[in-house]
């Protein structure tokens, strides 16, 4: 029998080639994603590894915790701390450490390094040993900085050069006294790094006299524990804490492989997908190639062969087809890998050079996916074939499926479709973080039983396309006898295509239904022309709103000023705003009370008032950062959103209770509205900060939509995988129903049916049975993006189900043009077949 099914391998070899590349292109997904992920994350590790070569013990400040009414806050690592840890006897020196957000500007004066870490810190002395000098000396001054060496090539900044750069808001222009090599983790990802003398550091960052850090180097022969150990003694405990440079790699290396893990998790979703999908072709192949040798299977049982051995020659056959794939698709996953890391890289991305890691699990799993999911998909058939009759199998008494188990087949449909549409219903109505799982579950249980169903499904989504297909006249009529001849095998083809156009039309309605949410939440929520913020997210200094206010058409402006306090025994961030302003800044629609601030006169969102049993004329007390209580009263309650929420009240009450007042955004309402030249002006006016955005609603909603749209367009390319395993599915059925149909084509060409007519019957099949899954695809997906919003809207009330009919018809479409191109082979192989030797097949 192992024999007999090596045989059957070879003399199928054209047959089983579409289910090999199914298979491969789903292995290579999986093992090039396990490649990529393991390669990025070695490259960083080692680069971040490289970063901790200077630190044998970091010296970090403890967080106090906060109780009762006292603000916990940080200790401060102040000049003495340095002192002593450099004393400990072990320790060759120690290194203060600084370190801020800090924006480096290009020659165009745009942020170089927008999409990544714009850091800053101190250079230590003459000579720092973290940061080896390139060329030329150290900063000294507000007016000397050091640039890393990534960083002065991009922007082609050498030495002699005056830059921009901006800490939290005004405009510094220094002169580059010298450009620096670091192995940086985030220098290597793509961010920048400027370097300050310590003292103009510590001013800039704002932290005079204190450190962020302090690393510590022991002496040779001196342990990384036994270092540790003696700062241990001679520090006080309750103020700092000890790190072994050993340990922070350790931890920056679980930070990256965390960060990695989404990416790795995310692709080999859509990986799986793929998987998922051949399976489908993979048991189509398997039940044609069963059923075309069902006579000689026949024969194998009339002499002897048991049914476990009938099965397990076409488990052989599956093994040997899976084991060529797994290992072709482990192959081209190294390519894919590389692929990958080229697309990253041309996407802006900056990743450090590494090795290619091909982990032994990486190997594992591509053997184990190749080869399980082709014998799981080959085993039905196999078992099926070898429960036939010797006798019946001659006769092909079997061909036809039973009343019995079109039955069993449609109720268990019914069921799982049922109980998937009805756990996805009844997760609209959950919480958050309960619906996602019973929703996830209802999707599964919703394909799975539509899956089923789709034989019976076939017949009248296929009937209704029959006046369409009259117009083909002979080849019409025939095409659609054909789509519906073989349910089973029509529906397993259809569900391929139908599974990936589901997903990728569920996500293409909910991400523009979340952004038409997004939208409108600008709209209604503001009425300033705009909104300034740091670029990367940092807080603003209070002079960035006192230049604003002076600009020409400026009719309000309003800062936004984060504090934390304490009330009734809870951490709350307190808002601060200009009272008199903030009202012509915003729109928000007051539920209770007045929308009045000033004084003590606070306003509250909803959500927060009713989490302390608030309501208008309440009064509570709030002890601020600075340790000081105060009464104030609720004039009103809003309704908030994600833009705007919380407790606010008026900056002048907020301000003085706060050792360094800063600002999030700046709220800007001018006279004459959003236009060109009102922002030049805003641009202007602060100097032409490169780390500063101002943004009108609509360049907002932009930019929050931007990372919808780029991850949308990341999910077409990978879903595109599964489409293309779908083409190969549509193939492969077409070229084994056109081999399987040999004589029957024969008779047709016989009979006056010319080679034209042939390829149009092949043609229009193909198409009749993708867009049969197309419209089962396009109709699930908006029912997912549906249910997925009502999701949403709990969390966006400004969430709007959008129904994108362009984009739904270019899907339809996208079905379509897959049928066509798959057919063009098959449809050439029938039209060119000798009508004499077709009429003799078998």
């Amino acid at each position: 029998m192992f024999r007999t099914a090596l045989r059957n391998v070879l003399a199928h070899k054209a047959r089983l080639l579409m289910t090999v590349l199914a298979v491969m292109l789903g292995v290579a997904f999986v093992s090039g994603t396990l490649v990529f992920t393991d390669s990025l994350s070695q490259a960083y590790q080692n680069g971040s590894a490289k970063g901790y070569s200077h630190v044998d013990v970091a010296v970090r400040p403890v967080h106090q915790q906060s109780k009762g009414d006292r603000l916990g806050k940080e200790t401060e690592l102040t000049r003495a701390l340095l002192d002593d840890s450099a004393r400990v006897p072990g320790a060759a020196s120690a290194i203060g450490v600084v370190q801020g957000f800090t924006a480096i500007a290009d020659k165009n004066g745009k942020l170089i390094s927008e999409n990544f870490p714009s850091r800053g810190g101190n250079y230590w002395g003459g000579k720092d040993p973290r940061y080896p000098l390139k060329s030329g000396t150290a900063p000294r001054g507000e007016d000397q900085v050091l640039i890393d060496s990534e960083t002065a090539r991009r922007a082609g900044y050498k030495v002699g050069d005056t830059i921009r750069i901006s800490v939290d808001g005004p405009v510094l222009t220094p002169t580059v006294t010298g450009i620096f090599t670091t192995d940086d983790g985030h220098v290597a990802a793509g961010g920048s790094l400027a370097l300050f003398d310590t003292a103009t550091a510590q001013k800039l960052f704002d932290k005079p006299g204190t450190y962020d850090e302090i690393a510590v180097k022991a002496k040779a022969g001196v342990s990384q524990a036994e270092l540790k150990a003696q700062l241990d003694r001679a520090l006080p405990r309750d103020r700092v804490e000890t790190v072994t440079g050993k340990r922070l790699a350790e931890q920056e290396a679980r930070t990256i492989e965390a960060s990695m893990s989404g990416m790795k998790r995310g692709l080999l979703v859509f990986a799986g997908i793929s998987l998922f999908v051949g399976t489908f072709i993979i048991a189509n192949t398997f039940t044609m190639l069963v059923a075309q040798r069902t006579r000689e299977l026949a024969l194998l049982r009339a002499v002897g062969a048991s049914r476990r051995q009938i099965t397990r020659s076409v488990l052989i056959e599956a093994f040997v087809v899976g084991a060529v794939a797994a290992v072709t698709g482990l192959i081209a996953g190294i390519g894919i890998a590389e692929v990958l890391k080229s697309l990253v890289k041309a996407l802006g991305a900056v990743i450090p050079e590494g090795p290619v890691v091909i982990a032994p699990g990486t190997v594992l799993s591509a053997l184990a996916v190749g080869v399980l999911v082709t014998m799981l998909a080959a085993w039905l058939p196999g078992r099926r074939a070898a429960r036939i009759p010797p006798v019946a199998a001659m006769s092909s008494v079997h061909a036809k499926a039973t009343t019995k188990s079109l039955v069993l087949r449609n109720t268990v449909g019914a069921l799982f479709s049922a109980a998937g549409a009805t756990a996805i219903l009844a997760a609209t109505t959950m919480d958050t973080n309960t619906a996602q799982t019973v929703m996830a579950l209802g999707a599964v249980l919703l394909i799975t039983g539509v899956f089923v169903l789709t034989p019976l499904l076939s017949r009248p989504l296929i009937a209704a396309a029959a006046p369409a297909l009259r117009a083909f006249g002979v080849a019409g009529k025939l095409a659609r006898q054909n789509a519906v001849r073989n349910p089973r095998r029509t529906a397993a083809t259809a569900a391929a295509l139908m599974i990936g156009l589901t997903l990728i039309t569920g996500m293409t309605v909910t991400a523009l239904s979340l952004q038409r949410g997004i939208d409108k939440m600008a709209s209604s929520a503001l009425r300033a022309d705009y909104v300034v913020f740091m670029a990367n997210g940092n807080f603003l200094s209070p002079e960035v709103e006192k230049k604003l206010r002076t600009v020409e058409d400026v009719t309000a402006t309003s800062p936004l000023r984060n504090s934390p306090s304490r009330i009734e025994g809870q951490t709350e961030y307190l808002t601060g705003v200009d009272g008199a302003a903030f009202g012509k800044l915003t729109n928000l629609k007051v539920k209770d009370g007045s929308f009045t601030i000033g004084g003590t006169r606070v306003v509250v969102d909803e959500k927060t008032a009713k989490w302390y049993g608030w309501k208008a004329g309440s009064r509570f007390t709030v002890t601020y950062e600075d340790g000081k209580k105060q009464k104030l009263t609720v004039a009103g309650l809003y309704e908030g959103n994600e833009m705007i929420r919380g407790i606010m009240l008026d900056n002048a009450t907020l301000s003085p209770h706060q050792s360094d007042p800063t600002d999030m955004q700046v709220l800007v309402k001018t006279a004459d509205g959003p236009s060109d030249a009102t922002k030049d002006r805003l641009v202007k006016a602060l100097g032409s900060n490169p780390g500063i955005k101002i943004q009108d609603k609509k360049g907002l909603s932009q930019e929050i939509g931007q990372m919808f749209s780029l991850m949308l367009n990341m999910l077409y390319g990978l879903l595109a995988m599964a489409v293309i395993v779908a083409v190969l599915g549509v193939i492969n059925t077409l070229a084994m129903s056109v081999f399987e149909r040999a004589q029957e084509i024969g008779m047709l060409r016989a009979i006056g049916l010319d080679r034209r007519g042939i390829k149009r019957m092949v043609r229009l099949e193909s198409l009749v049975i993708s867009l049969f899954g197309g419209v089962l695809g396009v109709g699930l997906g908006v029912f997912f993006g549906w249910a997925a919003g009502e999701l949403l809207s709990t969390k966006l009330e400004t969430y709007e189900l959008i129904l994108p009919w362009e984009r739904l018809a270019v899907f339809l479409l996208l079905a379509a043009t897959v049928g066509v191109l798959a057919a063009l082979w098959p449809a050439r192989r029938a039209a060119r077949m000798n009508m004499l030797q077709a009429i003799k097949a078998e």
